[in-house]
């Protein structure tokens, strides 16, 4: 019974991350700009933090020690900088495909983020470090998968869309290493409410300088931020920390990698999206490469989520 427990608190968040791709897709429908979006989504998400900082983090969450505020700062700002770009390149990229007729822009954002986990190695490839034939052809199999799902009419049909939800992917996956490198040496979620801050200030700063974010605009996206804010980040990212303590990291990974799969889910069943033979085939080859990919890098993928 308590394995039972564990395997369905284990895909609460990759559930309520699938879904969240459905929530943004509706906020793009509300005409609330990328960077607006973002801002309120991460001002409720890092609001929704608190009081989990103060049920699981209760030796240290009267304030920050002298010694460890700075380098906290430092490695949480750094990653915080790094999610802002991710975060904003993958709604910015589902904003475009929205306004250029995409189809099934939920699910294919879901599958093109996922490729993040094949990413991981392959920049520590290029840093130095060892990879294996796993994660090649994991790799092999998302270029297969990306192939049939994106290009559905000869090169011509790529859009900016899909360029910005792979630099999305990118971008997560060196999220994910600074995670890995820094996160550790901190209390996650004190490390996670600053990286979160950072990303709603620079999303505040950006919305006002290149949109005019409004009252009226936010609560017309009223319920997807709420979902997103609150639900993706401070329930899944509860829920996620609790599940984590008694997994196995890799059966844990390849469960948050399902998320790809909800988010295919939440578009055919909310939002009625539809996807053809050829795009099925290359979600599922591009899912078999994240399987692959994830099981080799256990250790460096499933320490924190990107949400």
């Amino acid at each position: 019974m308590k394995k039972f427990k564990n395997v369905f608190l284990l895909f609460i968040p990759p559930v309520i991350w699938g879904f969240s791709f459905v929530a943004q897709t509706v906020a793009i429908d509300t005409n609330i700009g990328s960077m607006s979006f973002n801002m309120a989504k991460y001002i409720l998400g890092t609001s929704s933090l608190i009081p989990i900082l103060f049920i699981f983090d209760r030796k240290d969450n009267k304030e920050f020690q002298k010694e460890s505020l700075k380098p906290l700062l430092k490695y949480a700002g750094l990653a915080g900088c790094v999610l802002f770009l991710a975060a904003w390149t993958q709604q910015y990229g589902m904003e475009l495909g929205v306004k250029l007729g995409v189809a099934n822009i939920t699910g294919l954002a879901g599958f093109i983020t996922a490729i993040y986990i094949i990413f991981v190695p392959i920049i520590r490839f290029f840093g130095g470090k060892k990879t294996n034939v796993q994660t090649l052809i994991g790799a092999l199999l998302a270029i297969i998968g990306l192939y049939l799902l994106c290009v559905t009419d000869g090169i011509g049909s790529i859009t900016k869309s899909h360029m910005f939800l792979l630099i999305c992917a990118v971008l997560f996956a060196f999220h994910i290493i600074i995670i890995d490198r820094y996160a550790g040496k901190f209390s996650p979620i004190k490390f996670s409410m600053v990286q979160f801050a950072v990303v709603a200030i620079l999303s505040t700063i950006c919305a006002f300088i290149f949109e005019e974010p409004n009252v009226e605009q936010i609560k017309q996206a009223g319920l997807p931020l709420l979902y997103s804010g609150i639900g993706s980040v401070g329930i899944a990212y509860t829920f996620q920390t609790i599940s984590q303590k008694n997994a196995d990291p890799t059966f844990a990974g390849i469960v948050f990698s399902t998320e790809s799969v909800f988010s295919a889910v939440g578009g055919a069943l909310i939002l009625h999206e539809i996807m053809t033979a050829r795009g099925y085939l290359g979600c599922v080859i591009i899912f078999t490469g994240v399987i692959l990919s994830q099981i080799e890098t256990k250790k460096n993928t499933t320490k924190e989520s990107s949400r």
